[in-house]
């Protein structure tokens, strides 16, 4: 795999056991690349070991005042170096190629685990750590995966070096082969606690970066209850913990920069003395001693790879265990067995929950956290309270517990569908909409059946007035609205602005079910009006459920169902619930007193075919019960 091909048409199904396990099968995937790099490094560190016998020649040839001879070590010296350069140039090339090939595959993992997850991501890991793991940790695991391939060359190379001093002088080389395994090994019981002072550092560092960043986001408000002087003495304390974590971690680290000068400067004196006394016996040859002593200087910068490559390893498995956190959740979905997106009455067989095909249903939850934990079911994503019950060792967020049905659309589960249809089938607006940086026109372009254009779900969604406010900040010539940059999250809008736009962005997909979570929440009373108004036009003919509270909504809905419990209560119209359900009543009307409990004289909707309710019995207001027979 070469740059220009990059990304992966499909980047593999990684090992998700542990963190050594995805770095072994990273290596494995890229075995063509390590090959290439292998080879190079070979070349580059063989002809690097080579020099010392030129230089041997070259001196030997000058004692003996032989110009033959020193001809010849010059030429053989600069063979020696043409190969050198090579080697080295297509090393480095094709080390970065690793690198860079084996950080796209973790990040094209991420994005289709993060694409496939959806909102269900964030539950089970914070959205800050996706980023992390995208950014560094991709960063180290690409540094192990590059530098492995050079530590191969140069472990072949100590190796073939060692091997050929003691052929050349065994005398001295095999001084140099008996403390080339202590010079590899000496630093590494050095690294863990290294690497974990690293760790501490970093992690108070961003712990000190956190609370810079939320004291500047809250600054007015601090200003006004007079905390400026206690927050900056919160954040003086944690830089100062961060700059005695970075001693500390500095400490050790020049330890060990020192263990890698002090141990082979011995070995080099050892050497040399060594050396000398065999040179005045007349036992070795001058030129020989300059050849062993060349040799040994040399194997430092093959060393230098044992110590790089530990400390590879040392920071890329944490992050490649963080990676695994991330890619071994799964979403919950059975084998496909559906090959085009069905369509029908949505059914959620938990709470008896029917959306008829083409309808505008509210629900009304007195619970705002049951509201959404409903809505996020009917797409087909995970519930929290069953992300807890599994725990952390489950297989993924989207895992359910044994027996939980699956919402059904059309009678077809939703965890059948192959992730595509279902996301085309049935589309979630949370309460809470995150709007991405770049121009409207950009927000708006999504995938979408075709049949709504952006202006119509704008108008619909009641925009007219954010239209307006953009074109004013317009840098576009013709001050087109379309055109004007929205900053990160929609920052620069207000929370009723952010939340209509997100609303024409759900709209223009167009999708066959749309669910919103309390779409207009943060607009007053006469635009809300108007959204649901215009959100019922729009949706004509169109599967939508919207989960609110608001009296003005509720009556332009078609039907309304009351789910108490976790468990539809009643259906009906908003007007005939107000008169016939007091607890329908008292969350439309936010009373305050507990209603009165009712006795059970209410069957819910037949489920559709296929489907099996698990609740068919529900109970309404002994006001009910009189006002129908009067």
């Amino acid at each position: 795999m070469q740059i220009r091909d990059l990304p992966f048409p499909d980047p593999g199904d990684p090992d998700v056991r542990s963190g050594p396990r995805f770095l072994l099968w990273l290596g494995r995937g890229q075995l063509g690349g390590q090959l290439k790099a292998l080879g190079w490094g070979l070349l580059q560190q063989c002809t690097l070991a080579g020099f010392p016998l030129g230089v041997g020649l070259g001196v030997q040839a000058v004692v003996e005042r032989s110009g033959s001879r020193l001809a010849l070590a010059g030429g053989l010296i600069l063979v020696l170096g043409a190969l050198m350069a090579v080697g080295d140039t297509m090393l480095h090339r094709a080390a970065i190629t690793n690198w860079i090939t084996a950080a796209a595959r973790v990040q094209q993992l991420l994005v289709r685990r993060t694409a496939e997850l959806g909102a269900a991501l964030t539950r089970r890991v914070a959205a800050g750590e996706v980023v992390a793991v995208s950014t560094g940790d991709v960063e180290k695991i690409g540094w192990f995966v590059e530098a492995l391939s050079r530590f191969a060359a140069a472990a072949a190379a100590l190796l073939l070096t060692c091997v050929g001093l003691i052929l050349y002088l065994p005398s001295l080389g095999l001084l140099v082969a008996l403390a080339v395994p202590v010079l590899a090994l000496a630093v590494l019981p050095l690294l863990p606690p290294a690497t974990r002072r690293a760790d501490l550092q970093r992690e108070k560092a961003g712990r000190a970066t956190e609370l810079a960043s939320d004291t500047v986001a809250g600054l007015r408000v601090l200003r006004g209850i007079g905390g400026e002087e206690l927050f900056l003495g919160r954040y003086r304390r944690a830089s100062q913990e961060v700059r005695r974590a970075a001693v500390r971690s500095a400490r050790m680290w020049a330890l060990i920069s020192a263990v890698q000068v002090l141990l082979p400067g011995l070995l080099l004196i050892a050497l040399v003395w060594y050396g000398t006394v065999l040179a005045r016996d007349g036992r070795i040859e001058v030129g020989q001693l300059v050849t062993v002593y060349s040799a040994a200087t040399l194997m430092l910068f093959p060393l230098r790879h044992f110590e790089e490559i530990a400390m590879a390893y040392s920071f890329s498995r944490p992050s490649a265990q963080r990676a695994v956190r991330v890619l071994s959740l799964r979403r919950a979905a059975g084998p496909s067995t559906v090959d085009a997106a069905p369509t029908g009455d949505l059914y959620d067989p938990v709470t008896g929950l029917l959306a008829p095909a083409g309808l505008f249903t509210a629900v009304v939850c007195g619970d705002p956290d049951a509201a959404g934990r409903l809505a996020e079911r009917l797409g087909g994503h995970a519930q929290d309270e069953e992300t807890d019950r599994t725990g952390p060792d489950r297989d993924g967020p989207g895992d359910r517990p044994p027996g939980t049905p699956s919402v059904l659309l059309g009678g077809v589960p939703l965890d059948e569908l192959p992730l595509d249809s279902a996301r085309t089938s049935v589309l979630v607006q949370d309460k809470d909409p995150v709007l991405l940086s770049g121009t409207l026109r950009e927000l708006l372009d999504v995938p979408a059946s075709g049949l709504v254009d952006a202006g119509a779900a704008l108008d619909a969604a009641q925009c007219g007035d954010v239209l307006d406010a953009l074109a004013q900040t317009s840098t576009h010539r013709d001050g087109d609205p379309m055109e004007t940059r929205i900053t990160e999250r929609g920052r620069s809008l207000s929370g009723g602005q952010r939340q209509r736009l997100a609303l024409a962005r759900s709209l223009v997909t167009d999708p066959g079910v749309l669910v919103l979570d309390e779409p207009t929440s943060a607009v007053d009373s006469h635009t809300e009006a108007r959204v649901a108004a215009g959100v019922k036009g729009l949706r004509e003919g169109r599967t939508t459920v919207a989960f609110a509270s608001s009296p003005l909504l509720l009556d332009l809905a078609d039907r309304v169902v009351l789910v108490h419990q976790d468990t539809v209560a009643a259906v009906g119209t908003h007007r005939e619930l107000l008169r016939t359900e007091p607890r329908y009543r008292a969350v439309v009307t936010r009373d305050t007193e507990d209603p009165p409990m009712a006795p059970p004289s209410f069957t819910a909707p037949h489920a559709p075919d296929g489907a099996h309710p698990t609740h068919t019995t529900h109970t309404v207001g002994k006001t009910a019960e009189i006002e129908e027979r009067a």
